[in-house]
Parts: C-alpha cells; structure tokens; sequence
C-alpha cells in the first residue's frame, strides 16, 4: 500500500516555519507532491526532510519566489522527468514526473487565470496543451497519478457558492467542461470516486474568515488513470493540516511497480 498526498504549501518556506516537518513525519506519506514551493532547493534546509527517509526532487520557476513543484519520495524512481518540453510552461514550473516501474507520479501546478484576461487566456492554452502532452504521454506510460493543483472545481458540489461564482476563473464554463473532459479521456477523480458528498473543500480566501466559515473550493486533485481503478483503496481531503490556504489530499492505493 502506497500513500501518496497533493499539497500546495504556498511557499514551502513559509510551511517550513509552520510545523510542516512535523506534520510530514506523523503523516508519514511514501510520495508527496508540492506545488507553489516558491523557493529553490538552496533556500532551505533540505536536512530535517531527508532524515525521515526522502529523495528531493525539485523543479522551481525561473522568477524567484513564484510557482514550482517539487515530489519527496521514500520510493527511488527509476526515471525523472522535469517539465512537458513546452518552454513557457517549464519556466514557470509547472510538472514533474517520477516513473515507479510501469506508474508514473505527477506533481502538477495549473494556471490561476484569477488576476486578470491576460493570465486567464494563458490558462486555457495551457489546458490544451496540457491534454494534448498526457495524450501523447500515455502511450508510452499509460499508468498514471496526477497530482496537483488544477485551479478547477468540476461541479457545483465542489464549491460553496456555484451561483456568485459561475463567472470566477476557476468555475468559468469552459474550465469545467475542459476537466470533466480530461476525466473522460480516462482518468478518475479518486476523492469523488470514494466520496460523493458536499462541503469538502482543499482551498480557501484568506478573506472574509473562509475558512473558519468552510467557504472553500475543491481544486486540488489526485487523479488517476482509469486503468488504476481496482488499485485504488482510500482517500481523504486533511483540512486540519494549516500550513497553507490549501490542505492536503490524501490517495491510498496498491502500487505495485
């Protein structure tokens, strides 16, 4: 059995001086999946990380203190891929994938188009792209987990407001169509898979006592080929983990390389 957590820590640095560490050791994941790290390797103390047991692989932005991604591993890969080959992508950080045998772990950090049209056309051509590099993936590496921040709800299940919100980068039309299409291509939302129920959420404003309040939406995926399906087993959204406005997302599955 494998653990294996999505978690954008909005700055690992600033999760560092929150107790991540300790929270990583009690929750003990065998694969962990960062996005928005905002921080390159030789700005922290990667020590007390590689202690519990994990191999570092990171892959920052090119601007200092934005994006990035970055997957700690108990599991030795046998292959590390950094970026989609797409250079405008792979300057911002945006994928990493670890190869296990025949799986293939991702961390994924998608476009926000929240600041304006400019970032949110930016979005869209990244969707596609972004379908047309796992189409192509696929048929090479056909077992895959795709762990990220999507900056997508699905459904208005996935939100607490779907009416304010039907004009708001992230639940636009077109975002949802795009991933319930992706889904459809042959991945499985796996915490909907498990679980069909309202209010669980992985990201909430700063604003207005979101969080207290659980006024959040779910954008933050582990998903998985559909291929996988028997091999799944558990999972779990940890809102009580508060190192970021985002919490973590737990997978449990039989990985067997």
């Amino acid at each position: 059995m494998a653990k294996i957590i999505t978690y954008n820590v909005n700055g690992i640095r600033s999760a560092l001086s929150k107790g991540w560490i300790d929270w990583l050791k009690a929750t003990d994941p065998d694969v962990v999946c960062l996005q928005e790290i905002k921080a390159t390797p030789d700005q922290i103390d990667s020590a007390p990380i590689q202690d519990l047991g994990y191999h570092l692989y990171w892959y920052p932005a090119q601007k200092k203190g934005y994006s990035g991604v970055a997957i700690f591993s108990k599991i030795k890969p046998d292959h590390v891929e950094y970026g989609c080959g797409i250079k405008k992508y792979d300057d911002e950080g945006r994928v990493l994938r670890l190869d296990f045998g025949a799986i293939s772990v991702m961390s994924i950090y998608m476009p926000s188009g929240s600041s304006g049209e400019e970032r949110q056309a930016f979005k869209m051509i990244w969707l596609a792209d972004f379908h047309n590099y796992i189409t192509s993936l696929k048929v090479s590496r056909n077992k895959l987990i795709l762990c990220g921040d999507y900056n997508i709800c699905h459904q208005p299940i996935d939100i607490h407001n779907p009416k304010s919100n039907a004009n708001s980068s992230g639940f636009l039309p077109e975002e949802r169509e795009w991933i319930g299409n992706f889904m459809k291509a042959g991945f499985i939302d796996t915490f909907r898979h498990f679980n069909k129920e309202p209010h669980h959420y992985t990201w909430w404003s700063f604003r207005a006592n979101s969080r207290a309040k659980n006024l959040g939406w779910r954008i933050d995926y582990n998903l998985v080929s559909a291929n996988l399906e028997n091999n799944l087993r558990h999972v779990a959204i940890l809102p009580e983990a508060r190192h970021s406005d985002h919490c973590p997302v737990l997978l449990e599955l039989d990985l067997v390389c």
